[in-house]
């Protein structure tokens, strides 16, 4: 394999920015500005896509292990995102909008394993850390860039503006990915089992929840990811929603665009850092930092209404999720080393995040409901507390170089010992 990165990946990555994010924040304002729903109502519009990712993410990794169609498969699923972007500025009926969502859920049960698996098919496992690092900061970089003009077009009036963007990236991103090679793609790396290894016996291993039930590092990594996305997802779309409540449309997306440019600028910086370290210092120091982030900034907002210092809060979302985004691959990748189920592992592990995000945001907008939206950051923080002391206390390191690194400084210790 090639030792440089290689540039139709980035650019896949670069586009996906705004596509694999979903409509999220965006669709929260939307909803209350716009059409004036109830926050239940948003809370279970939120929620429909992300349930509909987890109801297909399991499946849509057993279908990119098992497809060398991997190409032809991403086409497709982005389309289907642009397509639903475009329905939601188009219709108020409440049918129309729970459908675009629907179906944006399942396309994007498949966007993220698949960038991963071609990445991996594509570049090899020696050089899979430094692109995944790359590909995660060219990502952010779309994010910057998408959400700068979404801001600008709702300044502008034009409101309805950041789902026609989504739909523009995804003809980038189609294009991008019509970039690479069929014959680039090993699918047998794709699959996380070995180059040019017969894929028969690289079959034979559990797949789906069994690989992650079968491995302590996997079951572990399961429970805290979960944790990590119940305590995140809706802080985002909560602060959007508590500014826009007595503003216009246009004011509360261009504040959420704000935060979103703010956090993604620290992403790429985090994105490049792991890709760089993630093999020398090791996977656990770095994923216990993003969970470090994630109560801190929920307390945080619950100090100020002030949308500057909201901003500059939000900023604290790029270390936590610049993060996650690099070492869940990371981490996944080192778990199904050789078993050829690097995609229906991440199938089922994403699956855990869907369910985590999903439940933030009903159980987040039910307790602004109930009670304030201080007490819903007071809830987030403490499911944070929770995963990030799982994850310290039973979660092993991964990653082989840094094992041998640690091996080593033990030999030495005991050799100046003695």
């Amino acid at each position: 394999m090639s030792e440089r990165l290689n540039r139709p990946l980035l650019g896949v990555n670069f586009f996906a920015g705004d596509v694999t994010a979903g409509f999220g924040p965006y669709l929260a304002i939307y909803l209350l500005a716009q059409l004036h729903w109830e926050p239940q109502n948003i809370g279970f519009a939120l929620a429909l896509g992300t349930i509909v990712t987890v109801i297909m993410q399991t499946p849509a990794g057993a279908l990119i292990d098992w497809t060398r169609h991997k190409r032809t498969l991403m086409v497709a699923c982005v389309s289907a995102v642009g397509l639903a972007a475009l329905v939601l500025p188009l219709s108020d009926n409440t049918t129309v909008i729970f459908a675009a969502q629907g179906t944006m859920g399942a396309a994007l049960a498949f966007l993220g394993p698949l960038i991963a698996a071609i990445t991996l098919g594509v570049v090899g496992r020696e050089m899979f850390t430094r692109q995944t690092g790359a590909n995660q900061a060219w990502n952010h970089a779309g994010n910057v860039i998408a959400a700068g003009i979404a801001a600008g077009l709702a300044l502008w009036g034009f409101v309805d503006g950041v789902f026609f963007l989504i739909a523009l990236m995804a003809i980038g991103m189609i294009v991008s990915v019509l970039c690479i090679r069929p014959s680039q793609i090993d699918d047998n790396l794709a699959r996380g089992g070995v180059a040019a290894g017969p894929a028969a016996e690289q079959r034979k291993s559990p797949g789906g929840f069994r690989t992650v039930i079968g491995d302590r590092r996997l079951l572990v990594f399961a429970v805290s990811i979960f944790l990590f996305h119940f305590a995140n997802a809706a802080m985002l779309p909560l602060v959007s929603q508590n500014l826009s409540a007595g503003s216009d449309t246009g004011t509360g997306i261009a504040f959420t665009s704000a935060c979103i440019i703010a956090a993604q600028f620290v992403m790429i910086g985090m994105a490049v850092l792991c890709g760089r370290t993630a093999d020398r210092w090791g996977r656990k120091p770095l994923f216990l930092a993003a969970f470090a982030i994630l109560p801190v900034r929920a307390l945080l907002y619950t100090t100020t209404d002030q949308p500057e210092l909201l901003v500059a809060i939000q900023a604290l979302d790029g270390v936590a999720n610049g993060i996650f985004a690099v070492l869940f691959l990371l981490i996944v990748s080192d778990a199904t080393k050789g078993s050829g189920h690097f995609n229906v592992a991440q199938g089922a592990l994403a699956t855990l995040v869907g369910i985590g995000a999903s439940l933030s945001n009903l159980i987040a907008e039910e307790i602004v409901q109930l009670a304030s939206y201080d007490t819903a950051f007071y809830f987030l923080a403490a499911v944070a507390l929770a995963g990030a002391a799982i994850f310290a206390v039973a979660m092993p390191e991964t990653a082989e170089h840094a094992l041998k690194g640690l091996g080593k400084d033990r030999q030495n210790g005991r050799s100046s010992a003695a």
